[in-house]
């Protein structure tokens, strides 16, 4: 037996130098990351085949990719990148700074198809300096303008492929993997790219995507055999596996925010003190322990740990069930109250902390009515329409706070869970850390502005979930991202 599965295990390491198969979960529903803002396609393309002027490692730190440095003038208005030379995009169109400025100017145009144009509307003009210089000039300073740029939405893409097809059909980027297939609802598959420009990367030849929804079947396909890496695997199984030496999990924060979303337009939600009642019925800890197995960080606040100027406001309103109680009775509601909670049925995750809450608030006389709805409709009802009382759902971390808490700020007070709830101080606040380039004036803003998130309960902040991925023994250079990306360019075997 000990003989076989040897046999097995490098039989199967063999294979790797040609073909790496990946289990995930969603098929993208279009292969251009700068015209959809589905984070499926970001996974699968996003520094496999499209790449970016700068790029984020798994510490969130800065890197040139694309550039080879930057710098930005004292001002902060005009951020100047030296490029990369004897670069060529997938279809042979080389890659310069006059492609870097044609790039810019389509995500930029008031047609533009990029799901995220308010990124760019402060550029007031992109120059092409000289070949592989090229300046971005700014209408006011933009501290966080590098985050930007490590986005998916701003991925350098010829704006006329040579392969007369739409990237969305046919993907065309600068990355160390080009397109080879998309078989709509079986798989994606790329293969390496053998003029990249760094030498010896990647080591695999092919890698083939395939979509398996469930997280409990991505997990057997990998035991099985079926696939090498499994993205997103259950927790439950992610234990299971760890104790097994045949294969490999890592884990790590996903720079996610699960929030129990509040419609502060509501009574009796729209209270503060009902707000404050509804922290103190909570026990994240016990969240994190039931519904994640460990596999998650508790926050307290709209910032994630990975994210600059993080603090730790988990206990700003410890559990405490008799100071809930207290809190609704102050309030007028010494017996409690009714009130629905809607769910996004396609997201289990959520859909289990939602019930867990729901278990929680009841202990305290707050009884709470789930309706679980799809995701078409949770995006028209509840994300849209601001029609519902509690929600549970996740928002993706950005790789600075001005990214984050556009939510909050001035410009969104229509968001869902911002109508009938507004803090002029925030607001102030906000504006000010979009422009401040000093990062010691911006830690006291982000610091202040967290603070005053989470002391108005504006929501209630559960968790930092945890994504894991597991593949067989001997697979190296896998990481978890601040983004939603799978770095596949640094695999080795052994």
């Amino acid at each position: 037996m000990k003989l076989f599965l040897s046999l097995w295990l490098l039989w199967g390491l063999s294979a790797l130098g040609g073909e790496l198969v990946v289990a995930v979960s969603t098929e993208p529903p279009t292969l251009d990351p700068t015209a959809n803002p589905a984070a499926a396609i970001d996974l699968v393309l996003h520094y496999n085949l499209y790449e970016c002027l700068v790029q984020v490692d798994s510490n969130g730190d800065f890197y040139p990719q694309l550039a080879e440095s930057w710098e930005a003038s004292a001002d902060g208005r005009t951020w100047t990148f030296q490029l990369r030379r004897e670069v060529r995009f997938h279809d042979g169109i080389p890659f310069d700074a006059e492609a870097v400025r044609k790039s810019f100017l389509r995500a930029m145009s008031p047609d533009t198809p990029n799901p995220h144009p308010e990124y760019y509307t402060d550029i007031a003009e992109v120059e092409a300096v000289d070949t592989y210089t090229v300046s971005f000039h700014l209408k006011k300073p933009v501290p966080y303008f590098l985050a930007i740029l490590a986005q998916a939405d701003s991925v350098v893409v010829p704006t006329e492929p040579r392969t007369g097809k739409p990237l969305g059909e046919h993907p065309v980027g600068t990355g160390p993997f080009r397109f080879v297939e998309w078989r709509p609802g079986e798989r994606i598959v790329l293969e390496r790219n053998p003029d990249y420009y760094l030498p010896g990367i990647p080591e695999i030849e092919r890698v083939s995507f395939r979509f398996i929804p469930d997280g409990a079947a991505r997990a057997l396909a990998l035991q099985a055999g079926d696939v090498d890496i499994a993205v997103d695997i259950p927790y439950q199984a992610a234990s299971a596996l760890e104790d097994n030496p045949t294969f490999t999990v890592i884990s790590g924060p996903m720079n996610l925010v699960q929030i129990l979303a509040i419609n502060n337009a509501r009574e009796p939600v729209s209270d503060l003190r009902v707000r404050q009642a509804i922290a103190h019925a909570i026990d994240r800890g016990k969240i994190v322990e039931l519904v994640s197995l460990g596999y998650a960080t508790p926050i307290g606040g709209p910032v994630p740990p990975g994210m600059p100027y993080y603090i730790d406001l988990t206990g700003l309103y410890p559990y405490n069930p008799e100071r809930a109680r207290e809190l609704l009775a102050m309030a007028g509601y010494p017996e409690g109250f009714d009130i629905t909670m809607a769910l996004p049925s396609n997201y289990e995750f959520h859909v289990r902390t939602g019930e867990l809450v729901a278990t929680q608030l009841a202990a305290v006389g707050i009884r709470v009515k789930i309706r679980l709805v799809d995701w078409g409709t949770w995006l028209e009802r509840v994300y849209a329409q601001a029609d519902y009382d509690l929600t549970v759902i996740g928002h993706i971390g950005r790789l600075d706070p001005a990214l984050m808490l556009t939510g909050y700020g001035a410009e969104r007070r229509d968001y869902y869970f911002r109508r009938g709830w507004k803090n002029e101080e925030l607001e102030q606040l906000l504006e000010e850390g979009k422009t401040c380039m000093d990062p010691a004036r911006r830690r006291e803003i982000y610091e202040r502005a967290q603070r005053i998130i989470a002391e108005e309960v504006v929501n209630y902040f559960i968790q930092d979930p945890h994504r894991v991925i597991a593949s067989r023994a001997g697979i190296r250079g896998l990481a978890v991202y601040p983004i939603y990306v799978l770095d596949l360019t640094k695999i080795v075997t052994e």
